[in-house]
């Protein structure tokens, strides 16, 4: 019996490599001659550089960059895939809204060179494509920080770039004009794809600082005045239709640079990562697919980890049956794709000790999943 692994996270909780371990060992408890294929997965959020690693057989890297704000400094990892030309980053490792506290939680004030930072340095490492997983940044600055931190040349008002040793930061994006590119950057010729998980276009009432600005610490002031910056930024630049692309509000604006400024494609998290892992080629002729993230529920529906494996196992007629630590009430699996869906929690067990005996809880549910259908 050949089994593929193909688990997100469960937030707060286990990793995906963890989740996939827990599998692993609840078949091999039940099935001690099943053939099993650990693809641990993601959708281009927390977690995706160590699932893509971890999948492809992959190196991890470690560099000190920008924080989200200018004057800090921390230890941000990217991947190397298996293949040694893909690398993969989260933007999140260099300015994440969780590296500040509450107090400290301010768009204008913060920068995204430190991803810039960590684009050139894969690049320095020989990949020739990098993903970039954006979501969780603190940062509105429409991604001005990382193309300065890319070398390209950006120009402020009074007519001189700036300098690159001085991250820019939200406040400075009124002072923008011009932003040039295709000018020696060690980036120029890197294939990016970006891994986004919202739609959002760049300015407007559902755009970057309307929809995400209060929750990084902008007041409503600086949500009009990052507004009408933005907007400006596209203007001056001749950006306006990248600026209403489907995603380009993501990561307070990362989305429209990279659409703008470095030639990128934005992509569906889970898709780029199926691609990246090979999934469809590791699925063929397996007789199960296991899957699973911690909540599944109808928000799953909008690009989550389990519903594209599912979906992909559908096509290939591949059984996928996940493991959650939740699954909602009246959801119909089987209209997503998926086989069956099981909650790790017994009737009545707190949502604390789930959480606390999850890699146990999993591993005794992979056991009961395999021996029901593959009696020993």
């Amino acid at each position: 019996m050949r089994i593929v692994l193909a688990p997100d996270k469960f937030k707060d909780c286990l990793s995906a490599i963890e989740v996939a371990k827990a599998m692993e060992a609840g078949i091999l408890r039940a099935r001690p001659d099943a053939q099993i294929d650990s693809c641990p997965m993601a959708d281009g959020g927390e977690g995706t550089v160590a699932a893509l690693v971890a999948a492809t057989g992959g190196r991890l890297i470690t560099r000190r960059v920008t924080g989200p704000l200018p004057e800090m400094k921390v230890d941000a990892i990217f991947g190397i895939l298996g293949d040694e030309r893909t690398a993969v980053v989260e933007m999140a490792a260099a300015c994440a809204l969780a590296l500040l506290k509450p107090p400290d939680r301010d768009p204008m004030r913060t920068t995204t060179f430190g991803v810039g930072q960590l684009l050139v340095a894969a690049a320095e490492a020989g990949a020739s494509t990098i993903i970039l997983g954006i979501g969780g940044s603190a940062t509105i600055d429409g991604g001005i920080g990382c193309a300065q931190a890319c070398g390209l040349p950006v120009i402020l008002e009074d007519g001189e770039p700036v300098s690159p040793g001085e991250p820019l930061v939200g406040a400075d994006l009124p002072r923008v004009i011009l932003i040039k590119h295709g000018r020696g950057s060690p980036i120029d010729k890197i294939k990016i794809i970006v891994a986004a998980d919202v739609t959002n276009p760049l300015c407007g009432p559902n755009g970057a600082a309307a929809v995400y600005g209060p929750q990084k610490g902008a007041t409503p002031e600086q949500v009009k005045l990052l507004d009408a910056a933005l907007l400006q930024l596209a203007q001056r630049t001749d950006k306006l239709p990248e600026a209403q692309s489907s995603g380009a509000g993501a990561a307070g604006g990362m989305g429209f640079a990279m659409l703008a400024f470095f030639g990128a494609t934005l992509r569906l998290g889970i898709d780029i990562i199926i691609d990246s892992t090979r999934l469809r080629d590791r699925l063929r002729g397996a007789d199960l697919c296991l899957t699973g993230e911690g909540k599944l529920d109808s928000q799953s529906l909008s690009g989550k980890t389990a519903i594209g494996v599912a979906r992909l196992c559908q096509d290939m007629r591949v059984p996928c049956i996940a493991i959650a630590g939740s699954v909602e009430k009246g959801l119909a699996p089987r209209a997503l794709g998926i086989t069956s869906a099981h909650s790790i929690a017994d009737e009545g067990m707190s949502l604390e000790e789930s959480m606390s005996k999850a890699a146990e809880l999993i591993a005794a549910k992979a056991a009961q999943i395999v021996r029901s259908i593959a009696p020993s």
